[in-house]
Parts: structure tokens; sequence; C-alpha cells
């Protein structure tokens, strides 16, 4: 039994009934096809009874990546329901305010994840417990039940997922039976994904990318799905060996941490064919796949569904994929199509300041809302109808699209815009770099100033001669202040935690390298320096201070 068309969720659910293939593995542990459908079909039954009349049919999940949650979200397909993806790093009021925003009538979780409800007010929430002699016995009735797909339609609300909150409360991104169903089918034909390969899902599902990019394409073809519980760097490879895992999706820092454990002659020794995901960069894509023997695809897609951008042969290194009729670069002050980006042989940005804006969806969107937020989708919408990505990019003349990192990534120094994407691409060659953010520190002279966060070893010499010898970074790219961590903060997601790093800027805990105003190497941010310092260590104007220090690049 292979793939279906269905055009709902529901539709996709029920067409493995009856199919005894294994469908998902776990801990050891595999259930069937038919068994998953069944046990979807089982929680669809109890959900109808428990949903209160003319309440939203909202269910939160608050749970690891078991088996529970693909089958609370067959459920809630197959009732015609919605799941509200609930953050586990979410805490206290904040949590609450997540569910209760979300209107759920029903929270599933588990006993590890219990302990987050304590002296929290739920009014009108119901809680099921997963794994308890109570949760059996509500599900007990509903043996029997099979999955009829009859109630849902394609336009139903499947999903509520969080969008991120860095800069206020995060936003409930809405997603339909039948946009997911849609999406699956189209990862499946751009990867040649069929009913043979096996998913390993190892980000967490409350994020949009392991639902709609892993589940969902499996459903559709009627793959396996093999599932971890928490990601874990050291446990990727032998759960793919394990499994027989040829496909997983990843997002944020996941490939760093796998590329940073202990390397074996028996690496490239996997079933894996191909990962998809978002910001490994060019030089862990490139590291991975010479370990592995695996190819990464790096990807765009909104969040939200309003824009997406699709790789295909003969994309550019660097790039993402060539623009579709109807995204275009626009200038968000103006509105205003930004000129086509021109690269020197070296690959560096040479009109970065006009080329550089947001990408913007000016044909048919799949965007669905937010829910209960009206502010927020109409700052989506807020030029002609169109669809605002708040992301960044580039466009060179073939009509390749180049990521340049988010609207709130974008620095101006010296009246000149930079993108951090871009910094943060080259400074990833720094041999010393585990990991590389880049962020604006305020200044009053120049408006901006850059700072980077590097993860891993740092030698202020070595680098300042690694800055000289990359052709590709212009003079004003060259960090001002340099922190150096063991460790970047992140998000649920493993994305690097931007907002927190910019927040503190250079008075932080951690060492921090400068270059002082008329110097041209780094040396250690002391508290005398903060002291005497006017305004935020106001920059010195001009060329690049490595080279006016006569520095000579180094060969390696």
């Amino acid at each position: 039994m292979g793939a279906t068309t269905g055009r709902t969720v529901a539709e996709l659910v029920a067409a493995r009934w009856g199919d005894h293939r294994p469908g998902l593995w776990f801990e050891g542990g595999v259930l069937t096809q038919h068994e998953v459908a069944a046990g979807a079909a089982v929680r669809a039954a109890l959900l109808a009874d428990l949903l209160p009349p003319g309440a939203e049919p909202h269910i939160g999940v608050l749970l690891d990546n078991t088996p529970e949650y693909p089958m609370w979200l067959s459920a809630a397909a197959l009732a015609g329901a919605a799941v509200a993806g609930i953050n586990p790093t979410r805490r206290g009021p904040e949590l609450a305010r997540d569910i209760l925003h979300t209107e759920c009538r029903v929270l599933v979780t588990e006993r590890a994840r219990l302990h987050l409800l304590d002296g929290l007010e739920l009014p009108g929430v119901r809680l099921l417990l997963t794994g308890s002699e109570e949760y059996d016995a509500l599900l007990a009735p509903y043996a029997g039940a099979r999955p009829d797909p009859s109630r849902a339609a394609p336009h139903d609300r499947l999903l509520l997922y969080f969008t991120s909150g860095s800069t206020g409360a995060p936003k409930a991104a809405l997603c339909s039976q039948g946009r997911l169903a849609a999406a699956g089918r189209s990862l499946a034909g751009q990867f040649s994904l069929g009913p043979d390969d096996v998913h390993y899902i190892c980000m967490p599902l409350f994020h949009g990318n392991a639902v709609i990019a892993d589940w969902a394409p499996a459903l559709v073809t009627g793959a396996a799905v093999a599932l971890r519980r928490r990601f874990s760097a050291s446990r990727f490879l032998p759960d793919v060996r394990r499994y027989g895992a040829t496909y997983f999706t990843y997002v944020g820092r996941a490939i760093q941490y796998v590329l940073a454990t202990t390397p074996h002659p028996e690496d490239r020794d996997n079933p894996l064919r191909l990962g998809f995901g978002t910001e490994a960069g060019a030089v862990d894509a490139a590291a991975f796949e010479r370990r592995f023997g695996v190819r990464l695809v790096e990807g765009y897609g909104s969040s939200e569904g309003g824009a997406a951008v699709q790789w295909s042969p003969g994309t550019p290194v660097g790039a993402v994929g060539r623009a579709a009729p109807g995204l275009v670069v626009l200038d968000p002050e103006t509105g205003r199509e930004c000129p086509p980006a021109r690269f020197d042989a070296a690959g560096r940005l040479l009109n970065g300041d006009e080329a550089i804006g947001e990408l913007v969806n000016q044909g048919p969107s799949s965007f669905e809302g937010y829910w209960r937020n009206p502010a927020a989708e109409a700052e989506r919408r807020k030029w002609g109808g169109w669809y605002w990505t708040g992301d960044l990019f580039c466009r060179d003349p073939d009509g390749y699209l180049h990521f340049a990192g988010r609207t709130d990534d974008r620095l101006r120094v010296d009246g000149e815009n930079l993108a951090a994407a871009m910094i943060e691409n080259i400074l990833a060659r720094y041999e010393g770099a585990a990991a590389v953010c880049v962020y604006a520190v305020p200044d009053p002279v120049t408006g901006d100033q850059v700072m980077a966060t590097i993860a891993g070893t740092f030698d202020p010499l070595s680098f300042a001669e690694f800055l000289l010898a990359q052709p590709d970074l212009g003079t004003k790219m060259a960090p001002r202040f340099v922190r150096v961590t063991d460790r970047m903060p992140v998000t649920a997601t493993n994305k690097i935690h931007r907002a927190a790093l910019r927040g503190e800027g250079f008075r932080c805990a951690d060492p921090v390298w400068w270059r002082p105003p008329g110097k041209g190497t780094y040396r250690r941010l002391t508290g005398e320096d903060l002291e005497h310092a006017e305004g935020p260590l106001a920059p010195t104007r001009g060329p690049s201070p490595v080279r006016r220090q006569g520095l000579e690049p180094r060969t390696r």
C-alpha cells in the first residue's frame, strides 16, 4: 500500500487501516500502520465525547515525541479538531497563557511533564495523563472504533503551532488539514519519498518542522516513522542504523551537535540518503556530507505557509533556490523591488545595501492567519495585501534567492545595510568556531556595530588573520566585539537564542574580545574599558583595522 491522494489528513489516516506493514518505531517497539490508525480512531471517538458542545475543538498536547503524539494528531484530524503544540520549555504564566490563549478544552500530557502544570490555573481544561489507569479506562469503551474521515474537510483547522515569541507573546499560526496534506504531497514529490522510506523524527513535534516536513510526507506515502523522544546527537547515528532511517529533518543547531560527536571510520555506513531543514549553513552541510555521505538540502518556508522556496538541481552554493513566480525582494521602507545582487569572483556581495530586502509573496499564499491575533495578521499583510515574510533575502541576476536573515537581524553600520546571516556564513569558516551568531549592538556614531558570539576556541591574532584572508568579508563586516562561549544558548527547537545574546550585548558573563578605537587587533574587554568608554564603545571609521596592522593571510 503506497501513497494516497487524500485531500484531508483524516483521509490519509483512514487509508492506513488494514495496512499491516511497520508504521511507527519507538524505543525498540513497533506499531503497524493499522495499529496507529486504530489508535487514532479510538482517541477520535473519545475526543468527540470530551469536547464541550459549542466550544472550539482544540486540544493541547504537552508530550515528548512518543507514539501518543502522532496518534493524537491523527485523532484530531478524524474528529475535525485541532492540536495546539505546547512548548515544554515555557514555564508558569507563559505556559498557562499558551494553553488558555488557544482555548484548549483538553490537555494531553505525561508524567514527565506533569510538574510543569503545578500551581497553574487552567479553568475549563480537562487533563488527560497518558499511561495512567484512568487514561486507559477512558479509551477502553472505544476499542472497536474505526477511522471515519467523513467529519473532516480540507479547510478545517488542524494545527495551532507557536512561532517565535522573541518580540512578545508567541503567535499561534493556523494550519488546515488541506494545507498539511498538500505540504506532505509536495515534499514527497520533491524528494522522491515513498512507502519504503523510514522517516526519522528527532525534532520536537510541537514545532511545525517535524509535523509538516517529516510526519506529513510519511503519512502521504505510507512510510514508517521512527520517533526519538528528544533529540540526542550521540544517539542520532545509532538510531538511524537501528531503524533503517532514510530521511530526516532538522532545524537550528542539530547538525552542528551531530558533527561535534567523535568521528568514526564507519560513519558513512548508514542508510540515510537525505536530510532536509534550515540553518545548517554551507560549511556544516559540506562537513556532514563528507563525514556521513548524506546530502543536506537547505530549504526555506515561512512557518505560517505564506512563502516557500524550493531547492532544485543547479542551485548555486549559498543560494536557497530559484524564486517562484510572485516571490520578490522588496525594500521594506519604500515597497520598491530591490535591484539584483552583484557578487564578485570571490562570492562577495558588492551591493548589499541596495540588494537586500524583505521577501514578499505577491502571488497566491497559503497563509491561514494567527489564532485571535489580528494585529499580527495585519503586519503580515502590511502593504498591498501581499504576504511579507519578515525574512531578508537578495536575488541574483539568474533569479536565485540568497537568505540574509530575519528583518530583526539587519545591521546598519556607517549607513550600510548588512545581513547577519551572510556574515555568519563567513565567520563559520574560522577553524575554532563550532557555532557562530552575529547581531547588532547600538553605537551612537555608526548606528550599529557588529558583534559575534563564537562557541568554541578563540585566538585573537589568528582570528584577525582569518578575517584578513576572507575575500568576501566587507570592511564593515568584521566584528567589533567577539563573545566567546562554551555553548550557545538555544531555544526549544535548538535554534540559537539570538534575542538573548542581543539583549546581553557585550555586558555579559562570558569573556568578550574587542577592537578598541584606533587599534587593529583584538584584546579582552575589561571593566575599565566599560567604565571609561563614551557610549557603547564607539568605534573608529575607515578601512579594515586588520589591514592597517599589516597582517598577511595565513595559509591553511
